[in-house]
C-alpha cells in the first residue's frame, strides 16, 4: 500500500501568502526579499541553536549565523529537493560554517559534550520522518558504542568537529598511520553494523 506524504509545513510571508520552505528557497533563488525574510524568521532559531552548540559563544554564533544566511541567499538555487529537505540543506550549511569558524579559532571541544546526534533530527520533518530520524540516530549511537573508546573519539572529532588526520594525530597523541587505520576500520565496522 502506498502511503501519501503528509502536507509540508507552511510559512506565512508577504501579504498573508504562505509557502513551504522549499517554495521559499525557490523564491529566494529569484532574489525575493520577502521570501528570504520569511525563510529567516522560520529557521533562525534552529540554525542558531546548532551553531551555538559548535562555537559556544552567542556573539560568535550570531556572526556565523549572518554568514550562513548570506550563503543561503547566494546559493538558494543550488538546493536540490531530491537530496534532502530544505532544513537539512540549511543545517549542513550552518554546521559547515560553524566548523570552519572553529577551525579558524582553534577552539578545543570538551569531549564529554556530544549533542551531535540531536542534529540528525530535522524539526521541520513530519512526525513519521522524525521517528525514522530518531531511530537512525539511536542506531548510529548503538553502532558507535561497539567501537573502542579511542576509535569513537577519533570518528566524532573527525566528522563532528571536522578535524583532519594530522590534527587528530596531534590531539590524540597517536601516529598518523594509526589514526588513518582507526578511521578506515571504524567506518567499515559502522557500515557493517548499520547494514544489519
Amino acid at each position: 500500500m502506498m502511503r501519501s506524504r503528509p502536507p509540508r509545513a507552511r510559512v506565512a510571508f508577504g501579504d498573508g501568502a504562505t509557502a513551504d520552505l522549499a517554495d521559499l528557497l525557490g523564491a529566494v533563488a529569484s532574489a525575493d526579499r520577502s521570501a528570504f525574510k520569511a525563510l529567516y524568521e522560520a529557521t533562525k532559531a534552529k540554525l542558531f541553536g546548532i551553531i551555538l552548540r559548535i562555537v559556544y559563544d552567542r556573539d560568535d554564533a550570531a556572526e556565523v549565523l549572518q554568514e550562513v544566511y548570506l550563503r543561503i541567499w547566494r546559493r538558494a538555487a543550488d538546493y536540490d529537493g531530491a537530496k534532502g529537505t530544505p532544513m537539512t540543506w540549511m543545517i549542513t550549511i550552518a554546521r559547515n560554517r560553524a566548523l570552519d569558524w572553529r577551525r579558524r579559532q582553534r577552539i578545543e571541544v570538551p569531549l564529554d559534550e556530544e549533542p551531535w546526534l540531536d542534529e540528525l533530527i530535522d524539526d521541520s520533518a513530519d512526525p513519521q520522518q522524525q521517528t525514522i530520524a530518531s531511530a537512525e540516530s539511536r542506531r548510529l549511537a548503538q553502532c558507535l558504542s561497539l567501537l573502542d573508546e579511542d576509535q569513537q573519539r577519533c570518528l566524532i572529532l573527525a566528522y563532528r568537529e571536522g578535524m583532519t588526520h594530522y590534527e587528530l594525530a596531534e590531539r590524540l597523541e597517536r601516529p598518523l598511520g594509526t589514526i588513518k587505520s582507526w578511521i578506515r576500520r571504524s567506518l567499515g565496522r559502522l557500515k557493517e553494523c548499520l547494514e544489519r
